[in-house]
């Protein structure tokens, strides 16, 4: 028996693929839409959440509640930063203020390599920078009646690799 556990710890120890682990860089990015807007006063370009929004906002904090975020991003709104605002407290986060005409692609990508970051934007923007993450157009806008989507992308040692979940 002591031949055998010499013969093991031999091979492991000269056989550097077995013993070797390697390192993957792991990338997730979470993209959704802000939650349900107050939509009482249509010349409020800049409405808080309503209740339906204010419970969903709740939600996303709950679907995320086993995902550790590094950075959460949200534009400059009432609406996207009152959805992002839940799961940032949970992870003990300040919001990260961006715009989405204004974004540096490849400097956001490099601030945030190795990281999981959340994105909260708008029907026009958030289907759009996943576009751009994964390198093409393969996302539409969002029905103005839709603020369930989850765009996930994550990128593996430069692999890249995208879905959508619907959540409501």
């Amino acid at each position: 028996m002591k031949y055998l556990y010499f013969f093991i710890i031999t091979g492991l120890l000269l056989n550097p693929l077995s013993a070797q682990t390697e390192f993957q860089e792991v990338t997730n990015y979470y993209l959704i839409r802000h939650a349900e807007k107050d939509r009482s006063d249509s010349a409020n370009k800049d409405p808080h959440l309503n209740e339906t929004g204010k419970i969903r906002a709740n939600r996303w904090n709950s679907v995320f509640n086993n995902i550790s975020f590094d950075a959460i991003y949200s534009t400059d709104y009432n609406r996207t930063r009152e959805t992002a605002k839940p799961t940032a407290v949970k992870n003990k986060l300040e919001l990260i203020i961006y715009s989405p005409r204004d974004i540096n692609l490849e400097e956001f990508l490099e601030e945030t390599k190795g990281k999981t970051v959340l994105i909260v934007g708008h029907s026009n923007t958030t289907p759009f920078f996943a576009n751009d993450i994964i390198g093409h157009k393969k996302h539409d806008q969002i029905n103005d009646k839709n603020n369930g989507n989850l765009y996930i992308v994550t990128i593996i040692d430069g692999k890249i690799t995208d879905q959508v979940l619907y959540i409501n």
